[in-house]
C-alpha cells in the first residue's frame, strides 16, 4: 500500500483556505445582510497596540509577501467542495459558494514600507476593500507580518550590538519550521544581517550564503588535523575552521599550520571572550594576523555587548536560536482592526472601547518629524484626511489599487535594508539603548484625538 506524505508547505493555490474559520463564517454572514450592500466598503488597520518588552522600536516587514498573497488569493473548486461539506455551512445560500469560485480580492492597500522604524498604535497596512473580502484576509497578514516584524526588529538589535562587526544569520535548524526560516532569513537581512547559512533563502533572496563545517565533520576523522586538512584541501579559499571539538586552544594550533590561507577559525562553545583572545595571540604569533575568529553558540544582542565591552577580538557574530525565535520575546501582539465602515454613502469610522484595547477610530496616516539635527523626534499619528504637521514625512504610501499591484510601490530588498540603516542611525540615544529606553514618541493628531473623544461620548 502507498501511503500519500504530506509536505505540509503552502503554495498560491492554497491562499483561499490559508484563514481562520470564523474569518468565512463571518464572510458568509455578511454576504447574506440585508441592511447594507454586499460590496460596502470598509477600512482596516494592522498595528501593534504596544511594543513588547526590551524593544524600543519595530521594524517593519513581510509587506512584500502579503501583497503577493492579496494579489494571488484565490479559491479553488476543490477549495468550495471542502467548504460546502462542513456542518457550519449546512444552511448557507448556494449563492455564497459561486461567489466564491469568482473570488477575487478588488481593494486599495496603503502600508509603511519594509525596514522603517515603527511604534505602537501606527498601522503598518491599510486596507480598504469590500467587508468581506477584508475580513478574510487579517488571518495571512497578521501571520505575516507579525512573524517578519518580530525577527526583523530582534535582529536590528543584534546589528546594534555588533557594531561594525560581521553578523550572520545561523538559524535556520532553530526556527518553528522551514517556511519561518525562510522568512527570518529575509527580515534579518532587511535588519541589518550581512549574510546566511540558509542556502535556499539566500538563492531566493540574492544575498551572501555563509558557512563553516559542524562537529560532525571533525569527529568523522580519527585525527582532528586530518579534518582540518581535508576541508581545506577542498575549499582552499574559504577555509574556516570550527576549533573546539576536543580542546579549543590546541584545536586553533592545529588550525594555525594550515597557514596563510587560513580564513577564519570558530568558536562554538566554553567562554568565548577568554578563548578570543587567547586563540587571537597565537593565530598573530604564527603570522596570521588577517585570519578572523567566528564567534557563535546561542549568542544574543545582550551577549555580544559584554563580549565586545570586555574587548573579544571576534570579527564574526553567527546568531541562530535566539534570533529566528526571538527567544526574549517570541511573540507580537499585532492586531487588524476595522476602523471605518460604509452605510450607504457615509464613512462612518468606528471605535473599539474593550478595557485595555481601546482603538483609535477612522483611517489614518503617520506623520514622522524629525530635530534639527535629522535625528527623529517623534511621531504623530493623525486621520488621513487631515493636515500633519509642518515639515513632516507621511510614512503610509499606496501599494494596491483595485487588488492590483501599484507597480512603482515595488522596492528592492537592498532599498529596505538601507532604509532600515538609515532608521537606526537617526535614532536618538534614548531609544538606541538597549535596556532603559525612552518612551515610544508618538503623539496624537487634533483631529484624531476630537475624534475619538467624540466617539466615547457617544458610546457613554
Amino acid at each position: 500500500m502507498t501511503h500519500r506524505l504530506e509536505p505540509l508547505l503552502l503554495g498560491a493555490d492554497d491562499y483561499g483556505l490559508a484563514t481562520d474559520l470564523y474569518q468565512i463564517t463571518m464572510m458568509a454572514a455578511y454576504r447574506a445582510r440585508t441592511d447594507v450592500a454586499p460590496d460596502a466598503s470598509s477600512t482596516f488597520e494592522l498595528f501593534v497596540r504596544k511594543l513588547p518588552r526590551g524593544r524600543a522600536f519595530l521594524v517593519a516587514a513581510g509587506l512584500e509577501q502579503s501583497l503577493a498573497y492579496l494579489r494571488d488569493l484565490r479559491f479553488s473548486d476543490e477549495d468550495v467542495a471542502y467548504l460546502k461539506a462542513l456542518p457550519v455551512f449546512a444552511k448557507t445560500d448556494p449563492a455564497f459558494f459561486e461567489w466564491l469560485r469568482a473570488f477575487r480580492f478588488e481593494g486599495d492597500v496603503d502600508a509603511i514600507p519594509e525596514g522603517t522604524l515603527v511604534f505602537p498604535n501606527e498601522p503598518m497596512v491599510r486596507v480598504r476593500a469590500p467587508l468581506a473580502q477584508a475580513q478574510l484576509v487579517e488571518t495571512f497578514l497578521l501571520s505575516t507580518i507579525n512573524m517578519q516584524t518580530l525577527v526583523a526588529s530582534k535582529a536590528a538589535r543584534v546589528r546594534m550590538a555588533s557594531e561594525q562587526r560581521t553578523f550572520v544569520d545561523f538559524g535556520a535548524r532553530r526556527a518553528h519550521g522551514f517556511a519561518a526560516a525562510m522568512m527570518a532569513t529575509r527580515a534579518s537581512w532587511i535588519a541589518g544581517a550581512d549574510g546566511t547559512s540558509n542556502v535556499i533563502a539566500a538563492k531566493k533572496l540574492g544575498i551572501p550564503v555563509l558557512g563553516t563545517a559542524a562537529h560532525a565533520f571533525i569527529m568523522s576523522f580519527e585525527r582532528e588535523e586530518d579534518a582540518f586538512a581535508a576541508y581545506h584541501a577542498r575549499y582552499p579559499d574559504h577555509c574556516v575552521l570550527l576549533v573546539d571539538t576536543y580542546d579549543t586552544l590546541e584545536g586553533c594550533r592545529k588550525a594555525a599550520a594550515i597557514g596563510p590561507s587560513l580564513r577564519g577559525v570558530r568558536l562554538d562553545s566554553g567562554d568565548l571572550g577568554q578563548l578570543a583572545k587567547e586563540c587571537r595571540a597565537l593565530l598573530d604569533a604564527e603570522g596570521l594576523t588577517r585570519t578572523r575568529i567566528v564567534a557563535s553558540g546561542d549568542l544574543n544582542e545582550d551577549k555580544i555587548t559584554k563580549l565586545i565591552a570586555d574587548g573579544a577580538p571576534i570579527d564574526s557574530f553567527g546568531v541562530g536560536t535566539e534570533l529566528v525565535t526571538s527567544r526574549d520575546q517570541p511573540a507580537l501582539g499585532g492586531v487588524f482592526k476595522l476602523v471605518q465602515r460604509t452605510d450607504g454613502d457615509r464613512e462612518i469610522p468606528v471605535i473599539k472601547l474593550s478595557e485595555g484595547k481601546i482603538t483609535w477610530p477612522g483611517p489614518k496616516q503617520v506623520w514622522r518629524v524629525s530635530a534639527p539635527d535629522g535625528t527623529l523626534d517623534h511621531d504623530v499619528l493623525e486621520l488621513a484626511d487631515a493636515p500633519g504637521p509642518d515639515g513632516a514625512t507621511p510614512l503610509l504610501r499606496p501599494v494596491m489599487r483595485g487588488g492590483a499591484f501599484l507597480d512603482d510601490a515595488y522596492e528592492p530588498l537592498s532599498v529596505m535594508r538601507e532604509r532600515c540603516a538609515a532608521g537606526l542611525a537617526t535614532l536618538p540615544a534614548g531609544l538606541r539603548r538597549l535596556h532603559d529606553y525612552d518612551a515610544p514618541p508618538v503623539h496624537i493628531g487634533p483631529a484624531l484625538n476630537a475624534l475619538a473623544e467624540t466617539l466615547k461620548g457617544a458610546r457613554a
